[in-house]
Parts: structure tokens; sequence; C-alpha cells
């Protein structure tokens, strides 16, 4: 079997994933969508159990945009400074809170979401697939750019973009709202930098499995 043909069904093949982790929110512990908005801006590049930490303290202060558009950096910051790039981040969300000023103005699709600063493709599809709106993309987080390569799906590559297009041009576009975080909560469970191989649902598919376990 080629792991990297045309004629894999991939759907079919990542079903057990696809079930097991459909619709599991996402690991940041966010309550609406304004939450969700600044803890996606401030998560990337650090990790979602130092956000959720910082996150109650943040919001008591800044219950919503509103709030958050009337501050300024000095009041801001304190509330933020654990958080990895904090001042970079603290003017993203205070530029963001002045642009749209209301939470029912947060935009959900990708062209709206990725205008604003500090939100890329990554943090968008992470958005619009918590919010329920239909995909645009497939996440494509540093689980998925460890692990969908692993699994044979697309060739490898550390550029997040990259590995986004080319999930996109193999998976069916009617998956492309699970997928991504399914593959993520994988990468976070199982298939870690050492993966966990007798753990894990696909190891049938599996392209590392099939060529680097079973052959040692």
């Amino acid at each position: 079997m080629d792991l990297f043909g045309e004629t894999l069904d991939w759907e079919t093949k990542l079903k057990p994933i696809l079930k097991k982790y459909k619709n599991k929110k996402h690991p940041l512990d966010y309550q609406n969508p304004y939450q969700l908005l600044v803890m996606v801006v401030l998560s990337a590049q650090d990790s979602d159990a130092n956000i959720n930490s910082i996150a109650p303290a943040l919001f008591e202060k800044f219950p919503t945009l509103k709030s958050l558009s009337k501050t300024d950096l000095e009041t801001f910051l304190p509330y933020i400074t654990k958080v990895r790039n904090h001042g970079t981040k603290a003017q993203w969300l205070l530029d963001i809170a002045k642009t749209i000023k209301e939470d029912n103005n947060i935009p959900l699709t990708m062209s709206g979401l990725t205008a604003l600063k500090g939100i890329g493709r990554k943090s968008a599809n992470v958005i619009l697939r918590e919010t329920g709106q239909p995909a645009e993309g497939i996440i494509a987080d540093l689980h998925v750019i460890r692990v969908a390569p692993r699994i044979g799906i697309i060739k490898e590559s550390k550029d997040g973009n990259k590995v986004e297009k080319d999930l996109m041009q193999a998976l069916p576009k009617n998956i492309w709202s699970e997928i991504g975080m399914a593959i993520s909560f994988l990468g976070r469970e199982i298939c870690r930098p050492k993966p966990k191989c007798p753990e894990c649902l696909l190891t049938d598919i599996c392209l590392y499995y099939n060529t680097e376990i079973l052959k040692n």
C-alpha cells in the first residue's frame, strides 16, 4: 500500500480519530467568542495551560471588548505579563478592541479574522471551528505540523501555512472543520514527540508506525 497514494480514502482512514474527538472543545478554557479571541491571540508561541491560568483575573477586569477598548497599555499589561511576547500581544489586542469595539462585532469569517492584528490562518481556523462556522481551512498548529506527516497524509514541513494548504488538498472539505483538532488532540495525547504507538487508533494506516516501528 502506498501511504502517500492518491487512492487513499483519508476520510475513512481517519474516522477513528474523527469519531473520538468529534466536537471536543479546544483546550483553551474560554466562555464566549470574546474570551476565545483574546486567548487565541495570547496563546501564540505559548501554552494553552499558561493562558488558562491568567484568564480569570484578565476577564474579571476586562469582561468585554468594550471594556478592553477603553483601557490603555499601562493598565492592561500587568494582567498578561506571564504571557510570552506580552508587549506585542497587548498592542494587538488593544488595536483589535478599538477596531471592533463590541463583542457582537467579532468577524466570523477567515478574511474578517485575518484582517485583525495578531490573527493568522491558524488562529482564525480555531475561532471558526469553536464558534461553529463553516470551515475555510484546516487548523495546523504545532501538533498537526508534527503528526500529519507522521501519519503519511502529507510530506513534512515546518511551515504551518504550507501544512494547511497540503492538508486542504489531501482531505475532503466536509472533514476540514474537525480533522485539524482531531489530529491536534492525537498529537497532544498520544502522538507526542516520543509517540505512544501502542495506544494509537491509527497504527494500521500510519506511515511512521508501518515503516519505523514495525521494521525495528
